[in-house]
């Protein structure tokens, strides 16, 4: 109940910001950083920024996400702190490395990302990363759960190989002390497959959870061995509660965990809004709370 007090109150508190006009969050590029200011450095993919699908469901850029909800609970606590999103739209290990989706100074988000922490070394109270969710984009445009899983046992280790680089290049950047790092571990958006009522696409759902904490294992791994905490929003989001049957108005009786999707993401909204996988408000604000909980843990 805690828990749940705790999101409510962070989602609502970032939402009468907005519409109060809050000030935005503090962007890396270019920014000159004053010797009292502190920061809270997001990087990552869409999540890292905030994304939400417009009316049209296009999906945009706002400052709802999980950074801005966290960096308001962070910032009750520090003042002085300041939001630096460097999450990319689209943004997978290998291109978080190299470049070639968004632009930055630097060349890369990674290289961006060293440069800021080498550069606030003493400064940077919080680094959080979500990443390697759009590697698996090639393989879950599959149908067939034997051609995903063998697919996925392509990339598995190229994500492996690429996040042991990440971490290494961010752990080396923050100098002697580094700041804490919390890798997240992601939620499952396949899961609302269930809603297509298909045997196929039921089944598919339901094997989605086992390749889902495959996937979070992996990423938590690599982040534990650099001495990161993991954000369990796998967890959170209650992704294997599939046994237990809850009765939502517009699909009937559906597993407990599609239940939560339909609730925390846009995956069960409508066309043209929905299927969208990134996290509504209140999901983002779960995903902030549970970022959170392993600050503080």
């Amino acid at each position: 109940m805690r828990r749940i007090a705790a999101t409510v109150a962070v989602a609502t508190v970032v939402a009468t910001a907005a519409m109060a006009g809050g000030a935005p969050a503090f962007a890396a590029h270019g920014a000159a950083a004053s010797t009292t200011n502190t920061y809270y450095l997001s990087l990552g993919d869409s999540l890292a920024q905030g994304v939400q699908p417009n009316s049209s469901g296009v999906s945009v850029e706002t400052n709802q996400g999980y950074p801005n909800q966290l960096f308001t609970a962070l910032h009750l606590g520090n003042p002085t702190l300041k939001l630096v999103k460097l999450g990319c739209p689209g943004e997978t290990t290998g291109t978080m490395i190299n470049g070639g989706i968004c632009t930055y100074s630097d060349g890369n988000q990674l290289a961006q990302a060293a440069a800021f922490l080498a550069s606030h070394k003493g400064k940077v109270q919080l680094v959080t990363i979500d990443i390697g969710a759009n590697d698996l984009n090639p393989c879950l445009a599959l149908t067939n759960i034997t051609d995903i899983v063998k697919c996925l046992e392509g990339v598995f280790p190229q994500i492996q190989t690429n996040l042991t680089t990440i971490m290494n290049t961010l752990t080396t950047a923050g100098g002697s002390g580094p700041p804490p790092i919390i890798g997240m571990a992601y939620y499952d958006p396949e899961l609302a497959n269930w809603l297509k009522g298909d045997p196929a696409d039921k089944t598919l759902a339901k094997d989605s959870i086992a390749l889902a904490q495959a996937f979070n294992n992996l990423l938590g791994g690599v982040y534990t061995s650099f001495g990161a905490k993991v954000a369990d929003v796998f967890t959170a989001f209650h992704t294997s509660a599939f046994g237990a049957r809850v009765t939502l108005p517009a699909f009937g009786k559906v597993p407990k965990d599609v239940g939560y999707i339909c609730m925390y993401t846009w995956m069960c909204a409508p066309p043209p809004v929905g299927p969208n996988n990134h996290a509504n408000v209140l999901g983002y604000g779960v995903i902030a709370n549970t970022f959170l909980n392993a600050y503080l843990g």
